[in-house]
């Protein structure tokens, strides 16, 4: 079982429009509503391809009604911690040829209790071996410390911890070196404190992180695929995007994908192939909807256990 962690979760719209024209009146072509978040669109991912995850999300006011309404039409196992704030409503804005445009809340503020609870919440269970991902932002009144604390009570009971994030809180966490970590290359860069333009730099920044402690470190590249480290070598694995409708949360499904993996026992090039066909898949549907079998296996994955190292990245 995978439990996941969205301490900042959403109600996410996605609007489609010929083209975003700042100060105009747009006509939408079609519009979603998914609930949202990093851990949710994992746990949503992983349950569309036969898994059995566990959200644990905080929930309140009437957006957060409306989205428990969309989580259990998922079908997804939850465990929500009432909270006195309301769930944030996130806007993304579509255009034909795949650019997305976000207007992202800031989120409701956690009380001291509430923050307790919700790390309850994901270390319910928690046993040897079980992966715990930790996915997202945090809401104002959490510390950046949150998600290390979940990395250090997690690792007392053996199991086995995954963090998405970025800023503060995901430096905070790196520091406690978790078992994994996927950043994308502008969250690894502000980690290591330069830019990354080429597959070279990004692996010798992945092996750093690597020889701290951390025990996979994947990257998603963007249109350029995905690049995991790990203590024995590198591989690389892309796939061709020739009809991109919305990059919101292909990152998710790709780590939704590699953690899939991992947890049935595949080798870590096979998962992250596995979670490079699932992020793709998710890229050609619209909004936040996550991709199911047939999807996935419409995805041809090319893996190089030797990436190139001078291969400049597509900004």
């Amino acid at each position: 079982m995978i439990t996941t962690l969205t301490p900042n979760p959403s109600v996410d719209r996605a609007i489609t429009v010929d083209a975003l024209d700042r100060g105009q009146v747009l006509r939408a072509h079609s519009s979603r509503v998914d609930p949202g978040g990093k851990g949710v669109n994992v746990g949503r991912a992983l349950a569309a391809m036969g898994a059995e995850p566990v959200v644990a999300v905080p929930s309140g006011g009437p957006e957060g009604a409306l989205f428990e309404a969309l989580l259990r039409q998922t079908g997804v196992a939850t465990r929500i911690v009432p909270i006195s704030g309301s769930v944030r409503m996130n806007v993304s804005v579509l255009e034909p040829d795949g650019t997305t445009t976000k207007l992202n809340e800031a989120g409701p503020r956690l009380r001291e209790a509430e923050a307790e609870a919700l790390l309850a919440a994901a270390l319910d269970g928690a046993d040897e071996g079980r992966w715990i991902a930790g996915c997202g932002s945090l809401p104002p009144g959490v510390p950046d410390t949150f998600y290390a604390t979940l990395i250090r009570e997690a690792r007392s009971r053996g199991a086995l911890l995954a963090i998405d994030s970025s800023g503060p809180a995901f430096a905070a966490a790196v520091a406690a070196a978790p078992d994994l970590i996927k950043p994308n290359r502008e969250e690894l860069a502000e980690l290591v404190g330069r830019p990354l333009r080429t597959m070279g730099a990004v692996i010798d920044s992945a092996r750093e992180l690597v020889a701290s402690g951390i025990r996979y470190v994947a990257v998603s590249l963007g249109r350029d695929g995905a690049l995991l480290a790990s203590r024995t070598g590198e591989v690389h694995a892309a796939a061709v995007i020739s009809d991109p409708v919305s990059t919101v949360g292909a990152g998710d499904c790709m780590l939704a994908g590699l953690l899939f993996g991992l947890d049935r026992g595949e080798a870590p090039a096979e998962a992250l192939s596995r979670g490079v066909s699932w992020g793709v898949a998710a890229v050609r549907l619209p909004g936040t909807e996550v991709p199911g079998p047939a999807a996935v296996a419409a995805v041809q994955v090319t893996r190089s256990p030797e990436p190139d190292r001078e291969l400049p990245l597509t900004d």
